[in-house]
């Protein structure tokens, strides 16, 4: 796989951001308007229950996890979109780009798009609620992990989507992280959930994540082998989508439906 390759489709996106303002800010706002509402309806549940529980590690901290994971995700998917809106998407597989030096590229855009929004979000918490992260101690790292690996997962899977079905189902993508929280258990126990979500909910790596995250600030043990096991689904997913977006790919080139993506509109 050649960087050089790759460094170009974060070069493009680059170059994207840095020429539109209207791109810039969706990096930062959203999830600032997330910390600060959140933040004060976990400073307000503190000052009318009398559990002793401190809402702002709990449920704050939750919230700034999982929103780095819509971001992962979005990061992925929007450099995809991108290309999809500009109609350049077939131009890149025009040159000798291969799909693993595409997916790296949206990956490596992600990554960085996301680092944007995660320390605005870490700013903010920690100035303006007080959240203080040594409360997680060293597992916040792979909490980070496993949510950063199960969102480039994601991402992929829902750009093969697209790529599959056309352009017009983006429209399916943005619900994704809606339709998955009532699962992974971001605000409660999963074992507040009937039997079968449970199940689900096994499958998600997020949901190892919060799990532990409750298991930690409640002063139980939490093992590191579940964690692992989380780590472990979201790698599989990983692979999964890269296959998925190969053979899609391939699909699309075979039948002709990546016309689709070309420049020129088809009469």
């Amino acid at each position: 796989m050649g960087m050089v390759r790759t460094s170009a489709i974060v070069l493009r996106y680059y170059y994207l951001m840095r020429g539109s303002f209207s791109r810039v800010v969706p990096l930062f706002a959203w999830v600032a308007i997330d910390i600060v509402l959140w933040g004060f309806i976990s400073r307000y549940l503190n000052t009318v229950t009398s559990s002793g529980l401190n809402f702002v590690p709990t449920l704050l901290g939750a919230v700034l996890l999982w929103d780095f994971f819509i971001r992962v995700m979005q990061g992925v998917t929007m450099t995809f979109f991108e290309d999809v809106w500009s109609r350049n998407f077939l131009n890149f597989f025009a040159t000798p780009l291969s799909i693993g030096e595409y997916l790296s590229g949206l990956v490596v855009s992600s990554t960085l798009t996301s680092m944007v929004g995660l320390i605005v979000m870490l700013v903010l918490s920690s100035t303006l609620f007080g959240l203080s992260f040594a409360v997680y101690g060293l597992m916040l790292v792979p909490f980070l992990l496993v949510l950063f690996l199960f969102g480039i997962a994601l991402g992929i899977m829902a750009c093969s989507m697209v790529l599959r079905f056309g352009p017009a189902t983006e429209w399916f993508i943005w619900p994704i992280p809606a339709l998955i929280t009532p699962f992974v258990g971001v605000f409660y126990p999963i074992s507040t959930l009937p039997h079968w979500m449970q199940h689900i909910s096994k499958l998600l790596p997020a949901s190892y994540v919060f799990e532990g995250i409750r298991m930690i600030l409640s002063g139980k043990t939490f093992s590191g082998v579940t964690l692992l096991w989380g780590g472990g689904l979201a790698l599989l997913y990983i692979v999964l989508a890269f296959w998925i977006f190969s053979r899609t790919y391939r699909h699309a080139v075979r039948t002709g439906l990546i016309a689709r993506y070309s420049a020129e509109t088809l009469s």
